[in-house]
């Protein structure tokens, strides 16, 4: 005789998942967040499942008002990593904002070998027509942010807000370090995670939450819902 099937008790309602998400979350960040940062960091801690990463956010004054303020304002959204863009929920964004990877354009391979660096920094090339008043997220390469870095240093073009999430070993650290530590000489606003930790799904995580829709409520805040993202 055949063995029953097997039936596993779980939530199936997409909608409710999605609340039991941000409940969760919202009851599960301790730190003290102000309200302009609140949205970014209950998305980070869904996009990642840890909600001690809070401890690790960094960020400049109003970082997340100007964030949001800049997309509904139609900033361009300028990606390090084809995954980045990939994870941005267009339908969240406020302005139908243009979304740019210049990772895979034909010129970036030989731009790279004659600058002898990666892909990643030499794509940021193709990055200056569009850089200013941007919001720039960077989700995989310490190269490209230190690169943007230097850019703007040299007096290029100068974004909005960037988002550092530069992930790894080799870099990843430091180039952040380098982002907190030279954003107010170089007028940049920030957004950031301090340590080796970052990825592709933070970087977008935290475009779709300036992009607008909070899940949940800001420490005193009002709760309000917008389901859009993915769950389940």
């Amino acid at each position: 005789m055949a063995a029953a099937p097997v039936r596993f008790d779980y939530l199936k309602d997409p909608i409710a998942i999605y609340r039991q998400s941000f409940a969760m979350i919202d009851d599960a960040i301790e730190a003290d967040i102000p309200a302009h940062i609140y949205p970014v960091a209950v998305r980070l801690v869904h996009a990642s499942g840890m909600a001690g990463i809070v401890d690790d956010l960094a960020f400049s004054e109003n970082a997340g008002t100007v964030g949001a303020q800049a997309l509904a304002a139609g900033a361009t959204i300028l990606c390090d990593a084809e995954m980045v863009s990939a994870g941005i929920i267009r339908k969240r964004l406020p302005a139908n904002n243009k979304v740019i990877c210049t990772l895979n354009d034909p010129s970036t391979a030989t731009r790279a070998k004659e600058q002898a660096t990666t892909r990643s920094a030499a794509a940021l090339d193709l990055w200056t027509p569009h850089m200013e008043g941007a919001v720039v997220a960077i989700g995989n390469a310490p190269t490209a942010l230190f690169r943007l870095l230097e850019m703007i240093d040299r007096g290029g073009p100068r974004p909005a807000l960037v988002l550092g999430f530069a992930v790894g070993f080799v870099g990843a650290a430091e180039s952040k370090q380098a982002l907190i530590d030279h954003a107010q000489a170089l007028a940049v606003p920030f957004i950031t995670l301090k340590g080796r930790r970052g990825g592709s799904a933070m970087a977008s995580a935290a475009v779709n939450a300036l992009a607008g829709g909070n899940e949940t409520k800001a420490p005193g805040g009002n709760e309000t819902k917008a389901p859009g993202g993915n769950e389940g």
